[in-house]
């Protein structure tokens, strides 16, 4: 079966981060994580389908002992460099039926992958499996204006060029997948109100954090932001 990382791992992908407005959006991705693994400092982490590496590099530099697992060996090339230097591992495998036994990791990450998988449900389950103390998952949630998706989706495409279709989750969705898991929320953490292509068409970081500077002050990212930041825990 094919995964979605074979495209996020990919040099097409990596060009839609990159420049100033890339680096934005990635700065924001990695402050959220961070603090939300403020509580594990330089546990074992796997990170499930990241072998574009925006988990990867940050965390690792961090102090964080990381294993990335990709579905196809080509996966890992974006990694090169730091998995040579020791400073991570990467593993090919089958995303739904890792290699690894129950609770090998400390934290399982997975991000830029449940919109694009049909058996997002059977990802968690095996995310949950994976973990012996917290998953971290990102969604675009129907709570913001990612709901409009499918109407502005021509235009999403006009301005990034290689996007593709996505699955919006409801919040619900993603707890009750958690919950039959027996993992629960612990933390949800927006990291945008406004479209991140809205922000790559408007070329200004000054002006995309100025966008979401004033949509946080209103609350409007806290309540209405997207993609979220998910982090679950065992129930109990």
């Amino acid at each position: 079966m094919a995964y979605a990382d074979v495209f996020t791992a990919s040099a097409d992908y990596a060009r839609r981060f990159e420049g100033p407005i890339g680096e934005f959006l990635l700065e924001v991705q990695t402050r959220l994580t961070q603090q939300m693994l403020a509580r594990f400092p330089g546990c074992a982490v796997l990170d499930v389908g990241g072998g574009h590496g925006q988990l990867a590099l940050p965390l690792a530099a961090s102090g964080f002992d990381v294993t990335v697992l990709g579905s196809e060996g080509a996966c890992g090339d974006p990694l090169r460099a730091l998995v040579g230097a020791g400073r991570a591992r990467f593993q090919a495998g089958d995303l739904l039926k890792a290699p690894f036994a129950n609770m090998s990791f400390d934290v399982v990450l997975c991000y830029r992958l449940l919109p694009h998988i049909d058996e997002w449900r059977a990802l968690i389950a095996e995310l949950c499996r994976l973990a012996r103390w917290a998953v971290l998952v990102d969604y675009p949630t129907s709570r913001s204006l990612n709901a409009l998706g499918g109407a502005l989706f021509g235009l999403k495409q006009h301005v990034e060029g290689n996007t593709r279709p996505f699955r919006v989750f409801s919040d619900a969705e993603i707890r009750e997948a958690f919950l039959a898991a027996s993992f629960k929320l612990a933390a949800r953490r927006p990291q945008f109100f406004w479209p991140m292509a809205l922000h790559r068409a408007l070329r200004s970081p000054a002006l995309a954090r100025g966008l979401e500077s004033f949509a946080a002050q209103l609350g409007l990212t806290r309540r209405f932001g997207s993609p979220v930041l998910f982090r679950a825990e065992p129930r109990g």
